[in-house]
């Protein structure tokens, strides 16, 4: 049980938001330690995320700040600790992660955030969500045969699917995963590259190969190959085939055209689940007669009330990526607002 005391101590020298100081003692030693971190370092990344003072005494501590970002860090320690006492593991990143998620919203239920982890085997615990959007995506992709996710680069789009589709395989929802992306030529000329049909296209799936090394050792990923529970494909070889208790994935479909997004679309068989990721701002496609006709575009109109579907949209704000990616986007739209 971890108990509060607070006491106010009036507003900022800057005539801000009025100051608060609060003491936060947790009855179980052992448990106390696990949230504080080894040498305090939780306790110290939360000072550094929050501007917060804290100082600790045994399994007391002092936390003292402006009012608002006191009882968000106390929120989150106190729900953490609770996540502790039911037997959760968590990681130094899990800290910097809930701060982020308890400033989009002040009332998040963290042991919620926990529950909807995906199970990976090369994972200890689950991969969590990062923010509310993800969560959006994750609880998504659990209760819907078909899901879009739009945004830009990234926002864990396809990694968050790759990790969803490993995670019911584990748990025998699906018999295989496929992974397809459109070979849309962005600069280079397809024809010119060397080697056969399957070397020329593995540049195009090295995306879907990394996403997997992340989440599964090699030798797994090897095997899972060799009995036919994982393949990577071009989007031209799915054409004809029936996709029967399979988790698809269609990366990169802002490439695809209507004709060959209306195909995949159409490949799903009974007890499969379709993921279709992409990022509408970032399309390869030649023009004709002066328009881009994306199958993603177009598919995203098309089936916005269709029952069954569901489409979160990603935004530059939730970019998971190194920090200066975020960054790196914002100018890009900036520049495109301006012209």
């Amino acid at each position: 049980m971890a108990e509060a005391v607070h006491k106010r101590k009036g507003p900022s020298e800057a005539g801000g938001e009025e100051f608060r100081s609060g003491v936060m003692t947790f009855d179980d030693p052992r448990l106390a330690n696990a949230l504080f971190g080894p040498q305090g370092r939780n306790l110290r990344r939360l000072e550094e995320l929050s501007g917060l003072r804290i100082r600790t005494r045994g399994t007391t501590l002092g936390l003292e700040g402006e009012a608002g970002t006191e009882a968000r860090v106390e929120n989150l320690l106190r729900q953490f600790y609770g996540l502790l006492q039911a037997g959760t593991r968590l990681e130094a990143e899990d800290f910097e992660q809930a701060y982020a998620l308890l400033l989009q919203d002040a009332g998040q239920d963290l042991g919620q955030i926990f529950k909807e982890a995906l199970f990976v085997p090369a994972f200890r615990r689950g991969l969590a969500p990062k923010n509310l959007r993800q969560r959006a995506y994750i609880a998504a992709l659990r209760s819907f045969p078909l899901v879009f996710g739009v945004g830009p680069a990234g926002t864990g789009k396809t990694y968050l699917a790759v990790a969803a589709a490993l995670s019911m395989l584990l748990a025998r929802k699906v018999r295989r995963i496929v992974l397809t992306r459109p070979a849309v030529e962005a600069g280079e000329n397809l024809g010119f590259l060397p080697g056969d049909l399957a070397e020329k296209v593995d540049p195009y799936l090295r995306p879907l190969y990394d996403a997997l090394g992340d989440l599964l050792d090699a030798d797994r990923v090897s095997d899972m190959f060799g009995s036919g529970l994982l393949e990577i494909a071009p989007l031209a070889f799915m054409r004809g085939r029936t996709l029967n208790d399979s988790f698809i994935i269609l990366d990169e479909a802002q490439n695809t055209t209507r004709a060959q997004m209306k195909m995949f679309l159409t490949r799903m068989g009974e007890g499969s689940r379709i993921a279709v990721t992409g990022d509408i701002t970032q399309i390869d496609l030649p023009a004709r007669d002066g328009e881009v006709c994306s199958g993603l575009v177009h598919a995203l109109r098309l089936l916005r009330k269709v029952e069954g579907i569901k489409t979160v949209f990603f935004s530059k704000e939730d970019v998971v990526r190194h920090p200066l990616v975020a960054r790196i986007v914002e100018a890009y739209d900036s520049e495109k607002d301006a012209s």
